[in-house]
């Protein structure tokens, strides 16, 4: 017999625990993805900073070295119109900082850039045929969707409202993430701009439950066993951690983002759009305090982060994005496969006392 409460994501998904691997771009590589789906999670491989060359070769060395399922996580934004305007008075307000730090000002922006899910994208989908497939900010478009569907993956995506989440199931959503305000990195919202409608995981996740038919995964705030239980005693039929998996070693992470991690309190991450243009939860630093952390002058996402780019290179820690949730207290250093057991296994030994 499953000890497992609700054995709905295990059965949907083909895994053996009911915890997944937030798929963090820039900070998960196939070495995570592969620990977490070997220990008996679902591992996550994020392909939004990724070239379609870079995505086929990960998935390539997944493929290799495990048997177990994984996930692919995309962005479904629309890449935004040119602003040469605005463009140009973001970098301005930066000049300060350029000189400061000797960059060079006068030297063409970097482009800085997410690529959403498109026809290319699919057809590695296609391609690989992976057990699952996530997207953020919505769902593509049907044809897409449709193709991915048609390779037998079930779909996930993320939901920071009941409305969202009633939305993503009546569009196809195998199981919905429900995303609470505490989560690290960016914001799932696609259906409003406005931050104040997000919720907390705790108001979110029973609500959610009430509202779709489909299993309900917590997200947000979520460090540790006893944040599991409550999950499930929520209703959720699995977790999704990012930040507790930011301090394993398969993570990768700058040396000022781990520092950062093991040294910021509870109340020092802020949600902040100076890095892409859309709002996500970071540790606070200096260009969030100075800048904002929301900044009306950041260009649309992703563009922003093109010309905090020279800066990042001469003052790492103040200019660079160091995603996490609320929940980076509760980190331990631990292995990515030996978290993941230990998670579980804590879990339900504190489930059994109930």
């Amino acid at each position: 017999m499953n000890p497992w409460p609700d054995t709905r994501i295990l059965d949907l998904l083909g895994i053996e625990l009911p915890i997944i691997q937030a798929p963090m771009a820039g900070a998960t590589g196939s070495a995570m993805v592969i620990a977490a789906s070997n220990a008996g999670a679902l591992g996550s491989m994020p392909a939004a900073m990724l070239s379609i060359e870079q995505l086929r070769a990960e998935l390539n060395v997944i493929r290799q070295h495990s048997q177990h399922p994984f996930n692919v996580n995309f962005f479904c934004h629309q890449p935004p119109m040119a602003d040469e305007q605005r463009a140009r008075q973001w970098k301005n307000l930066l000049e300060p900082y350029y000189r400061e730090l000797g960059a060079d000002f006068d030297a063409p922006t970097p482009v800085s850039n997410r690529a959403p899910f498109d026809a290319a994208a699919c057809a590695v989908v296609e391609e690989f045929c992976p057990e699952v497939v996530s997207f953020h900010f919505g769902l593509p478009e049907k044809s897409l969707l449709d193709r991915v569907k048609a390779t037998g993956a079930k779909v996930l995506s993320s939901a920071t409202t009941v409305d969202e989440a009633i939305w993503l199931e009546q569009h196809g959503c195998d199981a919905i993430i429900a995303m609470g305000y505490e989560a690290g990195g960016h914001r799932g919202m696609f259906l409003s701009n406005d931050l104040s409608s997000q919720v907390g995981t705790f108001a979110l996740v029973p609500q959610m439950v009430d509202a779709v038919s489909v299993p309900v995964i917590a997200a947000g705030g979520i460090g540790d066993a006893r944040g599991i239980v409550a999950a499930f005693a929520l209703g959720a039929s699995a977790v999704l951690l990012g930040t507790a998996y930011l301090f394993t070693p398969e993570a990768k992470v700058s040396a000022s983002h781990h520092r950062a991690l093991r040294s910021a309190k509870e109340s020092e991450t802020a949600l902040t759009n100076i890095f892409t243009g859309r709002p996500a939860r970071g540790i606070l630093n200096r260009v969030m305090r100075e800048l904002g952390p929301i900044s009306p002058a950041a260009p649309a996402f992703p563009m922003a982060g093109g010309a905090l780019m020279p800066l990042r290179a001469k003052g790492e820690a103040d200019f660079s994005n160091l995603w996490a949730g609320q929940a980076l207290r509760l980190g331990i250093e631990l292995p990515t496969a030996e978290l993941t057991r230990r998670l579980a296994d804590e879990a339900l030994a504190l489930m059994s006392r109930r």
